[in-house]
């Protein structure tokens, strides 16, 4: 990465610590008390040594362990005092910038997770934004001590013997090619590394969701070749960052020892020759020598900023990311529920080929239209680009005949209720999975009407602690179809005009589908309902049947009249016969 964006990328991360300025000023302070300290130590070795060793001064003897422990004492508070500012401030800033990536999360579009893996998500709200937090916070800290400590010692140095200091300082521009070299490889394993925690989390977390298909499919020696090598990865590149770091800490404290060595040998010189005194010689080489720590741990603050940058590019990468595209100004009342896609079609990002083309369908206020077809026909495709999921390619979508694009998405999808085939249970209580989103949640006889209108009461009544049971990850606590009738339930306490039920009864036994497709019966009455399915069991009594092949609608009609058409929807019923109530 170029310097400037480097500093551009820092002063940015910095500029999340505005609003903690005043308790990362009084950590300031404690760095200043403690690097005060550090400069007094060599200051006071000179008239220690002199006065006492040499004069025989007896105040001295008697302020001296006084002054030595006065100045431990200040040092200690100051170090606690940057060290906890700034630990306070760091965590604050992490908890911002988690909340930031989150809201960010919150509302990114749907093709957005299709591209990047929830591994990759996950380790930049772990791994990432602790890097950034010591980049923040810790080099600040490091590079504000150790830096006026350098300056105070050196200014010490100086005013001792101006020559001498001079001489020492020839090993500043190798230190500064050292580190300059090292920065650049560091930087760029950090970037790495930071990825590769992302392929170790991804594999981690889907042989956790998928653990019933590696077992049943004897999949564990694939998931431990596929760990085994991310993980080794991950070791490779750690190690790259462990060899710049250990290589750059040993150059940098040789080069110093060599000026060290040239200075000791110019100053035994000078005792030598009786031009300097025992307190002035244990002075200089001890605040030579103490020099050598602030430096080293200067020089060791690049490998966690080179880290801090690389990952500061991995969470701005995510709050960068544009949001849903939301420039509709309309806010729905009531609706009606009349749905017209227009000449619509649609095709995925990076794809050459129509998942929808010349889609022409209206669907009345009231009507239940169902929408079946072979895999990959379109249907889910179709049904996701009324709440906007997915926007046209080509031609318009409309309610009560206002164009969805000029809708805001809040009151769009406010009148728009899902049921999905992938159940999306929160671990939580059954209750709050109940009334998610709503702020009508203190309303009991609505929450029991939801609930007895999927037909859920019956296994929620015989939970431990009925509607307050957790239901688990996913709803792992509960049967498929119980977790699908919960779905539906909460869909029946949103209580939307529009209602899609996307293989919402897939998951049911013959029993529990006939209760839920009676319950809808009851439902859809007012409501515009659209039913996507495989079971025919679910759809013959819809108003209307729309046949999907490829993208295109085929066919058009209620059950009696397709099956007299002799065409598409015959042939998939008469698969679906023959299966005996299986899926076709």
């Amino acid at each position: 990465m170029k310097p400037e964006k480097s500093a551009k990328l820092y002063i940015r991360l910095l500029g999340y610590l505005r609003p903690y300025s005043l308790v990362f000023s009084i950590s300031i302070f404690g760095m200043i008390l403690a690097a005060a300290t550090e400069v007094a130590l060599p200051v006071v070795i000179k008239p220690f040594l002199d006065g006492t060793f040499i004069d025989k001064d007896p105040s001295l003897m008697t302020w001296a362990p006084i002054a030595l422990i006065v100045i431990f004492l200040v040092r200690g508070v100051g170090g606690f005092i940057a060290q906890y500012a700034s630990a306070w401030v760091g965590n604050k800033m992490v908890m911002d910038l988690r909340e930031e990536m989150f809201e960010k999360i919150l509302v990114l579009p749907l093709k957005y997770f299709h591209e990047h893996s929830s591994g990759s998500q996950l380790s930049k709200f772990t791994f990432d934004v602790s890097l950034v937090q010591y980049a923040a916070t810790q080099v600040i800290t490091v590079f504000v001590k150790d830096t006026l400590t350098v300056f105070g010692l050196l200014g010490y140095l100086i005013f001792l013997d101006w020559q001498l200091t001079l001489i020492s300082l020839i090993m500043l521009p190798p230190i500064a090619f050292v580190v300059r070299y090292f920065n650049g490889r560091l930087r760029w394993a950090s970037r790495e590394t930071q990825d590769s925690v992302g392929t170790v989390t991804e594999v981690v977390q889907e042989s956790i969701d998928c653990n019933k298909v590696v077992k049943i499919f004897s999949g564990q020696k694939a998931e431990r070749k596929r760990f085994f090598e991310a993980s080794n990865q991950l070791r490779r590149l750690l190690m790259k960052q462990t060899m710049a770091v250990a290589a750059n800490v040993p150059i940098v404290q040789l080069i110093a020892a060599m000026a060290t060595a040239i200075v000791i040998y110019h100053v035994m010189g000078q005792v030598r020759a009786d031009e300097t005194t025992v307190g002035g010689f244990v002075s200089y080489l001890a605040a030579l020598l103490m020099l050598t720590s602030p430096i080293k741990r200067l020089t060791g603050i690049m490998e966690h900023l080179q880290r801090g940058l690389a990952a500061c590019e991995s969470v701005f990468g995510l709050i960068d990311q544009e949001p849903e595209l939301d420039e509709g100004i309309v806010e729905l009342n009531t609706i009606r529920g009349e749905i017209i896609f227009d000449r619509v079609s649609f095709k995925y990002p990076g794809t050459e080929v129509y998942a929808l083309e010349d889609i022409d369908l209206t669907i009345q206020p009231g009507e239940c239209m169902a929408i079946v077809g072979s895999s990959g026909s379109g249907k889910t495709t179709l049904a996701n680009m009324l709440p906007r999921f997915f926007t046209a390619s080509k031609g318009r979508v409309l309610i009560d005949g206002q164009e969805i694009s000029t809708i805001s998405l809040t009151s769009l999808r406010s009148n728009i209720a899902l049921v999905s085939q992938e159940v999306a249970l929160f671990n939580d209580s059954v209750l709050a999975n109940i009334v998610y989103g709503s702020e009508d949640e203190h309303n009991e006889q609505k929450v029991t009407n939801a609930a007895e209108g999927a037909f859920a009461t019956e296994f929620i009544n015989k939970l431990p602690e009925s509607y307050e049971s957790l239901v688990g990850e996913k709803g792992m606590k509960l049967s498929g179809g119980q977790r699908q009738r919960l779905a539906i339930a909460r869909t029946l306490f949103k209580d939307a005009p529009v209602v899609i039920m996307d293989e919402a009864t897939s998951a049911l036994d013959a029993t529990s589908e006939k209760l839920v497709k009676e319950a809808f019966e009851r439902v859809r009455k007012g409501r515009t309902t659209i039913i996507i399915a495989h079971r025919f069991s679910t759809i013959e009594q819809a108003d209307r049947i729309v046949v999907m092949d490829a993208g295109r609608i085929v066919e058009v009609g209620s059950h009696d009249e397709l099956m007299k058409r002799k065409g598409r929807y015959k042939k998939l019923y008469a698969v679906y016969a023959s299966s005996n109530g299986d899926e076709v």
